[in-house]
């Protein structure tokens, strides 16, 4: 009998379905980070990804500000401080490996380990519905999409880069 189980649910496990990145989507977020204290932030905003290595986050609250991911470089468009952040990417969230590597746990709630870090995933009806980290600060951070829509193809590159005014300051990482 101990046996029969093992195997039904190996068997289960061997034929959950993995999460399927769709070509493109687009989503209203919140973001909620939790510091060791109980110190909360909360932000919202736009997100939009494209092609598996393009990402690009447009926070409304509480601050305005853009994030744009290409797969090579990382830009912050700060709107408040009037300032843009160029970083080269070796390493960090990488969406489209994080939710390749994620394996059933249970039910709708996956689980993935990536560059040392896990992430918990959860899906609604097959869509992406929330990712749950810790951060290298210990900041826990849950990000909750709603109005998933899912696409083919890749979004245009024009919508995917963040606008810069000409008149912000800049820094390169």
């Amino acid at each position: 009998m101990r046996t029969f189980i093992l195997i039904l649910t190996l068997g289960l496990f061997a034929y959950a379905k993995p999460i399927v990145l769709p070509d493109n989507f687009k989503a209203n977020f919140t973001q909620k980070i939790s510091n060791p204290k109980k110190k909360i932030i909360n932000y919202s905003g736009k997100i939009q990804f494209s092609n598996e290595a393009t990402l690009k986050w447009s926070y409304t609250k509480p601050t305005k500000k853009e994030v744009c991911i290409d797969g090579k470089e990382l830009t912050v468009v700060d709107h408040d401080l009037e300032q843009v952040s160029n970083y080269i990417i070796n390493k960090g969230f990488n969406f489209a490996k994080i939710v390749k590597k994620a394996k059933l746990h249970k039910k709708n709630i996956y689980v993935s380990k990536y560059e040392n870090t896990s992430y918990t995933i959860q899906l609604n009806d097959s869509k992406l519905h929330s990712i749950a980290y810790f951060d290298e600060l210990d900041n826990k951070v849950q990000i909750v999409f709603k109005n998933v829509k899912y696409g083919k193809g890749n979004l245009s590159k024009k919508s995917m880069t963040c606008k810069v005014p000409k008149d912000y300051d800049m820094i390169r990482g």
